[in-house]
């Protein structure tokens, strides 16, 4: 029996009780619609980059989403439209646009899962996210059991969120499956968007909003993830991981302001995402309190900073754990080998509380979890 473990990057989890895997869109919208008649809930998975399933497993259906396809379905004034499948590989739609000159996804090279997984996480790295070139989703809508075209705008694209995502294992606001995303990118004659992030200049030798021959950026994008063992490699144990495990709070600026002086901040506008819960020190109990609605100008900080100055190490793992942290970056945890999903989530619990403890900041997890306590 297949498990979970055997598909998903973090490698932990245990079976399902049925699987079923989509090869074409009406396989996939055949598998869901019948889970969902039935009154069930159905896993669907992609990639499996950005979960950790519990080692029960899933007492359902598993729908692997395995579609495949990238095509053109509009140009206009140096504007392409592609219209990408669920199931396509994620860099593999990159590689695509890159080979063709097209500009706007090039920086999120090398970051593993499918394209249906992007908008529900509102994938984002090196200065740019995906919400930037999203049009729409084709989505599979539970609540009316048909298939809809979603506008970007109404899919609540935040920081690394949407209302498509399920958080902590809650029902996600809009329930449906991703069949279909439409991406517009940028003919620039082979160029790249402008960068826009400071590591990804330096890295470049350019300044900020330089742009350059688009293959260039996806070469340096990928080497500097592979530093970081943030490309998939069977041969580097610090990619079974599921990425940045935490996301980077947002604060109040008056609250960045306690924090020590070298404490990496950004200002952020407005709308780019809700509020980290900020507990005071000396208060934190494990529980995590309702943010408030009240805020002023708002500040990002780096959880990896955070995580690194609370006394947490690169490779550090509790006695006795086979799970770890990254050997290359604070904000990836790793399954040496053989780890449960119980000892990611101990660690994970084992971080949030350290964090929560030193800076009272309460870092959130960015997986989704499937029966997986935390």
């Amino acid at each position: 029996m297949t498990t979970l473990a055997e598909l998903t990057t973090l490698r932990v989890g245990g079976p399902a009780a049925h699987t079923v895997t989509a090869t074409t869109r009406d396989e996939l919208i055949h598998a869901v619609t019948t889970v969902w008649h039935e009154g069930d809930d159905p896993f669907v998975l992609g990639g499996g980059s950005n979960v950790l399933v519990g080692d029960d497993g899933y007492d359902g259906t598993l729908v692997r989403v395995a579609t495949r396809g990238i095509e053109q379905v509009g140009a206009a004034s140096g504007r392409v439209l592609l219209r990408v499948e669920a199931g396509e590989s994620w860099d593999d739609l990159v590689a695509y646009a890159v080979d063709r000159g097209l500009a706007g996804i090039e920086a999120l090279s090398g970051i593993p899962g499918s394209c249906g997984a992007g908008p529900i996480q509102n994938i984002g790295a090196y200065g740019q996210e995906l919400s930037a070139s999203l049009v729409a989703v084709e989505l599979l809508d539970r609540e009316h059991g048909d298939l809809v075209r979603v506008p970007a705008s109404e899919l609540g694209l935040g920081y690394r969120t949407s209302v498509l995502k399920r958080h902590g294992g809650e029902a996600p606001v809009r329930d449906g499956v991703v069949v279909s995303i439409d991406v517009e990118l940028t003919d620039a004659g082979g160029l790249s968007a402008p960068v826009a992030y400071p590591q990804l200049a330096s890295s470049l030798g350019v300044e900020l909003g330089t742009r350059l021959p688009i293959a260039d950026v996806r070469r340096t994008v990928l080497e500097l993830r592979r530093s970081k063992g943030m490309v998939l490699d069977p041969a580097d144990p610090d990619t079974s991981s599921a990425g940045s495990f935490f996301t980077n709070p947002i604060v109040s600026e008056s609250f960045a302001r306690s924090l020590p002086a070298d404490a990496p901040r950004w200002p952020i506008a407005d709308d780019d995402a809700d509020d980290a819960v900020v507990i005071p020190l000396g208060e934190w109990t494990g529980e995590v309190p309702r943010p408030s609605l009240e805020h002023d100008a708002r500040v990002k900080l780096s959880a990896a900073w955070l995580i690194e100055r609370s006394g947490i190490r690169r490779g550090f793992r509790l006695p006795g754990s086979r799970a770890a942290i990254s050997s290359k970056h604070t904000l990836a945890l790793t399954n040496t080998g053989g780890a449960t999903a119980d000892e990611i989530a101990a660690l994970a619990r084992y971080v949030q509380m350290r964090v929560g403890a030193e800076f009272g900041v309460v870092l959130q997890p960015e997986p989704v979890f499937v029966n997986v306590e935390f």
